[in-house]
């Protein structure tokens, strides 16, 4: 009997870890058929019965095609066409012993740009710096069209090219409201060779300064307050547009950093904005002028010459707004507004680029030991 029962126990317990086993077994298959689910290729069936696989896309990622897939038609590579002359090897005996040269045409993608009205195209002002070349855009379908019109902005390395298209203007996002860490795309013509390139990245710092430029055409300038990035920006993505992932353009790619990976930098949205407002106002880009060669005075250096901090005026430009208000050299500006001059946001030129032509402004200066108040009409910048 004793036999039986401890048989009957045995069978039991064999049976139930039996049951246990299996039934782990299925669990644990479903859950890795959930895994492999989420990230492999999933197998279906058409109504005729063929099989396909269908590539499940994280959302990052869907973001990114469906950003750039939206924004190509109106992304543009800038060419230049000029024709410049080159030297040749040797003397030439007619040309009492100088070098012989000859005329090279030159056909070359430069930068990339991107429409923002119907027959208007933004890029930056160094990508068209050459004023005797002529330029042409062309689309990602490679439909050409000649530039007939180039205005340049003098103070934000800006430019609006007129051409004939039906090309479809991009949405303009808030650069004001940028975030570090924010997820960025960049598309444009890398290294004036690869057209609609496009690389992703993220915010990595605001309002920073650098000198920008092109290897192009030899031209760099200084810009203040631009966006940092991550994205790849090459030779070549300079004009081209640095969008959020809802698709607006955030920024202008303008440069990258020398001698460093991964550092990019890009002209605020908003700034682009303000300028092409003055621009269909007034059918060109009009820049107050004040009228002074100017050092800006640190903090440190005003304290050790016991002097005020402040713009020390240089030179004064004949016939400027500064002269007719009777600035001199060796003044030294202290206020405009009401506002302390600093260094930075609170330099002469940055506050200067906020005002309008022919707005009235009041100066506060020191001479000779005095502060003196005067009002300035500001004259236009040319």
């Amino acid at each position: 009997m004793k036999k039986i029962r401890f048989f009957l126990t045995g069978f039991a317990l064999g049976i139930f870890f039996l049951g246990a086993i299996i039934v782990g077994g299925v669990v644990d298959r479903l859950g890795w058929l959930r895994v492999l689910d989420r990230w492999l290729p999933t197998a279906r069936e058409t109504s005729s019965g063929t099989k396909y696989v269908e590539q499940k896309v994280l959302k990052e990622e869907s973001v990114i095609i469906e950003v750039a897939e939206k924004a190509a038609p109106s992304v543009v590579t800038v060419s230049i066409s000029k024709t410049e002359k080159v030297p040749l090897l040797g003397l030439d005996p007619f040309g009492f012993f100088g070098w012989r040269t000859k005329e090279r045409k030159i056909e070359q993608d430069i930068g990339t740009g991107f429409v923002v009205e119907k027959g208007m195209i933004v890029t930056n002002k160094h990508v068209v710096a050459d004023a005797s070349a002529k330029y042409k855009v062309i689309d990602k379908n490679d439909h050409v069209y000649p530039v007939e019109a180039i205005y340049r902005d003098p103070a934000n390395d800006l430019a609006i090219l007129k051409v004939r298209s039906d090309l479809e203007p991009l949405e303009l996002g808030d650069s004001d409201q940028l975030k570090v860490g924010q997820l960025v795309i960049a598309i444009g013509t890398a290294l004036g060779e690869f057209r609609h390139t496009v690389t992703t990245g993220v915010i990595s710092g605001l309002g920073r300064g650098i000198t920008a430029g092109s290897i192009f055409e030899g031209y760099v300038e200084r810009l203040d307050n631009v966006i940092q990035t991550d994205a790849a920006i090459n030779p070549g993505n300079s004009g081209g547009p640095l969008l959020n992932s809802a698709g607006q353009v955030i920024g202008v790619n303008v440069a990258v950093a020398g001698g460093a990976e991964n550092i990019g930098f890009a002209i605020p949205i908003n700034v682009v904005k303000e300028s092409l407002k003055v621009f269909k106002e007034t059918g060109e880009f009009k820049r107050p002028f004040l009228g002074v060669e100017y050092q800006m005075i640190s903090k440190k250096a005003a304290l050790l010459n016991e002097v005020p901090q402040g713009a020390y005026v240089r030179r004064v430009v004949p016939d400027s707004a500064a002269e007719k208000a009777g600035l001199q050299e060796g003044d030294i500006i202290i206020e405009i507004d009401g506002q302390k001059l600093g260094e930075e946001e609170t330099g002469l030129a940055k506050i200067i680029n906020r005002k309008k032509v022919g707005e009235e402004i009041e100066i506060k200066y020191w001479r000779d030991g005095k502060t003196k108040t005067v009002k300035v009409k500001l004259g236009e910048r040319k």
